[in-house]
């Protein structure tokens, strides 16, 4: 090879190399300092998810806990602290059925040992603090806002209905996901709230009439695509805010959200304006994705956007006044049921509006102004440094897919 040829092997590579390199330290350095996101940001002011309440722990963190209370119980003995976490670190593998008893085991002596520092913070009149951590006072997202949602999805529309749903929202994963939605007259009012490309309403409309049905969503390049499909024809497609939506109070007999929420800069604002333009009796459904528990995309989760916690979808219909709120797992089967990397569409959770009226929260003024001027350069750093983030759960269920045909059948992946 002549040295002209070799000169630009090497070139090529180094250029590989940034191209790969500064994005990941711009990430890293952001996700780990939150002085420099905040002024990168523009300090723009978060929601708290949940607003001062604590974050649940991963499986990781919750054996550790678990073999500090055990020693904490049995008053430092360490022997019989590691012993439980062998038998909880084998039976969360799944393999090996007689080491059960050792994880039910460790679990009562976390009960018991709870209760210690409870017990003597209430004897000393203090107040008792949460064994979790709380989330930062910030926690942006580089795309769950509504300006850089709407330019994400002017490019992703081209290719949604195309790449984005085969890997991460299938026909049967939505019809699963609707099934507890209860749509079970054809004359009933529904709203399809962030309705997109129409995917998930072209589920609403096999039970219910398309006439009947409204697909709201801030993107006309998404809605464009939903025009497209003969079985909305004669549905009413709309532009609109979710967490504003331009409809009475006590309208809608069914309120179904898929997809939407992770880019809502106040989810539970959303979630209490599902609770007002729904009647007595009717129910909301919403599907969205989990957070995930591995390291890596648990990284990449929070760079991209909003990726809730199963109890905060639950407290978040709960502080709505909802009633009879329940969560049902869904995802892709080549997963058998693995939620590590978490999942874009993860859960279908439900309630029911139990009195007429507007929700009985209060809450102050919304959290994003999309009125409000944004400086371009920031805007533009965002929205690249959210869509690499975003590029790596696109690969993630390639990856699974693979996993799951060289793995056999019946064994974990």
């Amino acid at each position: 090879m002549s040295s002209l040829g070799t000169s630009k092997g090497v070139l090529e590579i180094a250029k590989f190399g940034l191209y790969v390199t500064i994005p990941m330290v711009l990430m890293y350095t952001f996700a780990n300092n939150t002085k420099n996101l905040q002024k990168f940001m523009g300090n723009q002011s978060y929601i708290v998810y949940p607003p001062e309440g604590p974050r649940p722990q991963s499986p990781e963190e919750l054996r550790e806990m678990a073999l500090k209370l055990v020693l904490l119980a049995n008053h430092g003995n360490p022997l019989h602290g590691c012993m439980i976490l062998k038998a909880t670190v084998k039976s969360h593998d799944g393999r090996t059925d007689g080491l059960r008893t050792g994880f039910r085991v460790s679990l009562s002596f976390m009960v018991v040992a709870s209760f210690i520092p409870m017990a003597s913070s209430m004897l000393s009149g203090a107040t008792p603090t949460s064994l979790s951590s709380a989330r930062p006072a910030s926690q942006p997202r580089f795309i769950q806002h509504k300006q850089e949602a709407f330019w994400f999805y002017r490019f992703l529309s081209i290719v949604y209905d195309h790449i984005i749903n085969p890997g991460h929202w299938t026909e049967d994963m939505r019809d699963d996901a609707l099934e507890p939605a209860d749509l079970s007259s054809r004359n009933m009012r529904v709203v399809d709230v962030g309705g997109g490309t129409g995917f998930t309403t072209l589920g609403i409309v096999k039970h219910v009439d398309a006439e009947n049905v409204t697909i709201l969503d801030q993107s006309p390049h998404q809605l464009a695509k939903a025009r497209q499909k003969e079985p909305l024809k004669e549905c009413k497609i709309i532009e609109g805010d979710a967490e504003d939506l331009p409809f009475p109070t006590d309208y809608a007999d069914r309120y179904v959200s898929a997809g939407s929420i992770e880019y809502w800069p106040d989810p539970q604002r959303g979630i209490k304006e599902a609770y007002r333009v729904l009647k007595i009796g009717g129910k909301a459904c919403v599907i969205g994705p989990v957070y995930p528990t591995f390291w890596l995309s648990r990284f990449f989760a929070d760079m991209w956007m909003l990726f809730p916690k199963e109890e905060e979808y639950i407290e978040w219909f709960e502080k709505a006044g909802f009633k009879d709120v329940k969560l049902k797992r869904i995802g892709p089967k080549w997963y058998r049921g693995v939620r590590r990397h978490g999942l874009i569409m993860g859960c279908s959770v439900t309630g029911v509006k139990p009195f007429s009226g507007d929700s009985p929260l209060k809450l102050g003024p919304k959290a994003e102004d999309v009125k409000k001027p944004v400086n371009p350069l920031v805007f533009l750093s965002r929205f690249i440094i959210g869509t690499i983030a975003a590029t790596y759960f696109v690969l993630v269920p390639i990856y699974m897919w693979i996993k799951d045909q060289i793995v056999p059948k019946g064994q974990p992946i």
